[in-house]
């Protein structure tokens, strides 16, 4: 294997920031490294700068990985080295510890060009990992290809998207995804695992449940009903389009700058850019509490907001449980706080540590507890 290890180094030097068992396709069966060329290995590589919300301290030995060759040559060295792994593309749904990671971060940096291809009355289209979501996104509205255009805006990078199953104003990339291609750590073999095998669930798969770590992601399928018009069932679209029938393109602007506006939008310079998102999910509880709820606040159960989500179990709106427990936009606990546009985004007020946005978190937790008996659950991956 030839490695090259480089001590110390700069993360400036990479433009990483901005620009997110069962049957298998088995397409490849050794571990055996291609000594095509030579793998940088970098150690104590500050993460921070590699996070959506700058926070994070260093990681033990840091490569960044451009082909599948070198994944298997990074994971080889891994194990000569006895190191757990840990995967990193945008950065955006991530909280890394201030000690850091003492093992091996693979940034994942695959790349290449963004084809459409059509085949029937579907439009299909296969994506390395490591491109940007936005850029996807937008070259397909720009195809006029509708079916992720409400999914605009959303930092991080595409091999990032099914982890989590990334959705937003009625969208879900897992109605999209055909298949994922990844490496898989138990048999160290290359895997096409089918949408129904990728277990997607809200913001779930069996890339953070089930499976979490077995898999890295090198390529995601999508196919496109080509006869598809534009989703606009959320309110915000509907009421900025006013009946109208937009273009892809025309929500992919829409939607980011509802999200702009909303503080979802991360954009360099603006107090609310550090953040990961969306910090809570929205819970999901039986319909017999709605009463619960009702009572505690002294409303009308139709008055509270909630949707439907199927065996007698209703969706309710974290952003709402908080400011109910007392934590509205704007709220600070030293120098962590809540975006002054959005309840969900937990955020970097300039100098916030990792403990610092786990304080807030667990504050805000305790509360909504406390009023409502419901616990919260956290979104971003938690690292270190």
């Amino acid at each position: 294997m030839n490695l090259a290890i480089f001590t110390p180094y700069n993360p400036c030097l990479l433009n990483c920031f901005e620009k997110t068992t069962t049957r298998v396709a088995v397409l490849c069966c050794t571990l055996k490294p291609v000594p095509s060329s030579t793998l940088a290995v970098h150690q104590n590589v500050l993460l921070a700068p590699f996070t959506t919300l700058r926070i994070g301290g260093p990681a033990r030995y840091f490569i960044e990985i451009h082909s599948e060759p070198e994944l298997f040559e990074a994971v080889a060295f891994a194990r000569e080295h006895n190191l757990p792994i840990f995967v990193l593309g945008g950065g955006s749904n991530l909280l890394v510890s201030d000690s850091g990671f003492d093992g091996l971060v693979l940034h994942i940096a695959l790349d290449g060009p963004v084809h459409f291809s059509r085949n029937g009355s579907s439009i299909e289209s296969t994506v390395s990992a490591g491109i940007e979501w936005n850029a996807f996104v937008l070259a397909a509205c720009e195809q006029g290809i509708s079916g992720i255009e409400c999914l605009a805006g959303i930092p991080g990078s595409v091999g990032g998207t099914p982890v989590q199953n990334v959705g937003a104003y009625g969208q879900e990339v897992a109605e999209t995804i055909t298949s994922v291609r990844a490496l898989d750590l138990a048999t160290t073999s290359l895997v096409e695992l089918s949408n129904a095998e990728c277990g997607f669930a809200y913001r779930q798969s069996i890339f953070n449940s089930s499976d979490r770590g077995r898999y890295i992601v090198t390529a995601v399928s999508f196919r496109f009903d080509a006869s598809a018009k534009p989703h606009l069932k959320y309110a915000d679209l509907a009421r900025h389009f006013d009946a109208a029938l937009p273009m892809p393109i025309e929500v992919y602007h829409a939607v980011r700058e509802i999200r702009h506006r909303k503080g979802m939008l991360l954009v360099e310079g603006e107090p609310d850019c550090r953040s990961a998102g969306s910090f809570f999910k929205n819970p999901v509880v039986p319909q017999a509490t709605l009463g619960n709820i009702a009572a505690t606040v002294n409303l009308d159960p139709a008055q509270i907001p909630h949707w439907p989500a199927g065996d007698n179990q209703i969706k309710l709106p974290a952003a709402w449980l908080l400011e109910q427990a007392g934590f509205p936009k704007g709220f600070a606990l030293g120098n962590a706080g809540i975006s002054s546009r959005h309840t969900l985004a937990l955020i970097n007020r300039g100098h916030a540590t990792a403990a610092d946005i786990v304080a807030l978190r667990d504050t805000i937790r305790k509360a909504v507890d406390q009023h409502f008996a419901i616990e919260l659950e956290q979104e971003p991956v938690q690292v270190g």
